[in-house]
């Protein structure tokens, strides 16, 4: 519940950091509406022809009496449409994403900037960027599509297909654009889209506290252009905190002011601290015996080739 609540709290923070920069708003509102036309003209075409398609996937209901004839067809209208609807939620962020390429990039390197420190991007030319982005949203759009047909089927299921599969349905779309708006900010990183959706599954609470209320709100017209400068911002934050435990910050003046900050500081439990050890550094062992010993200070670690710990910390 926790992640839930945190989640939530990004796509507001996301939203604030926009508002605070009206320009980085404005300049992310381009791909949105070019997407938003491409998607409007799309759904019309769905909705126009969706009677037809219905009588054509259901020809074993030509001779059946009414209402049962009509009921079904509606059924399958209404699902049709409603599949329609949620994928091209799911379609919205990667079709925008790509037009967008280069604008969010700026964006979401924007905010970090803003938030002290920004890790320099792959040195890769803009199209091999965006292949890397299509390839990237092909593969978690094949994910999405598979939970999407199997929860369409059971879509038909009496009261739990219209009670208890559309909000499932709803945490799935979530989860899956949650994975496309941070994909700007870890393909800066150079994380595989694999290594992304592990990253993600060990957050589902964090990953569909966030999609899924964008979801919701991308099913109102023309809020998904609105949002989407900011979704995109929030994304960024989520993913600087996510990746807090995966990447080591920088010391603050490195060599003497490194070692100022104490035992292992800035470092996992676990990993290799400033102490030639595993941090945190172990307790100081006491004096041997019969040596004289100056009031407020330790004896020093025995130094090894290699070794850091050429002196105790400042502040032991």
């Amino acid at each position: 519940m926790r992640d839930l609540v945190a989640g939530m709290r990004y796509l507001g923070k996301g939203q604030r950091w926009v508002a605070q920069h009206g320009r980085w708003w404005g300049f992310g509102l381009i791909p949105a509406l070019i997407a938003l036309v491409l998607y409007a003209v799309v759904l019309t075409v769905l909705a126009l022809w969706s009677g037809d398609i219905a009588a054509w996937a259901t020809p074993f209901a030509d001779g059946w009496g009414t209402p049962w004839q009509g009921l079904l067809r509606g059924v399958f209208v209404a699902l049709l449409f409603a599949g329609g609807l949620m994928l091209s939620v799911l379609t919205f962020t990667a079709v925008t994403l790509l037009i967008g390429d280069p604008f969010y990039e700026s964006l979401s390197e924007k905010v970090e900037e803003s938030e002290g420190h920004c890790p320099p991007s792959p040195d890769r030319p803009l199209w091999q960027e965006i292949w890397i982005a299509l390839r990237d949203s092909v593969h978690v759009l094949l994910r999405a599509a598979g939970f999407g047909i199997l929860l369409f089927v059971l879509g038909f299921v009496p009261f739990l297909g219209q009670t208890v599969i559309p909000a499932i349905g709803f945490c799935v779309s979530g989860f899956f654009l949650a994975v496309e708006l941070t994909s700007v900010a870890m393909q800066r990183r150079d994380v595989p889209v694999r290594e992304r959706l592990r990253l993600l599954r060990g957050r589902k609470g964090l990953a569909v506290g966030f999609g899924t209320p964008v979801v919701l709100l991308f099913l109102i017209p023309f809020v998904a252009v609105v949002l989407m400068p900011g979704a995109v911002a929030g994304a960024t934050l989520l993913v600087r905190d996510l990746m807090a435990d995966e990447e080591e910050p920088p010391a603050p003046g490195g060599g003497e002011g490194a070692a100022a900050q104490g035992p292992a500081a800035g470092v996992p439990y676990g990993q290799p601290g400033t102490q030639g050890g595993f941090g945190p550094a172990p307790a100081p062992f006491p004096a041997s015996q019969g040596q004289p010993q100056a009031p407020q200070q330790y004896p020093r670690p025995q130094s090894g080739p290699g070794s850091s710990a050429a002196r105790p910390p400042a502040g032991w």
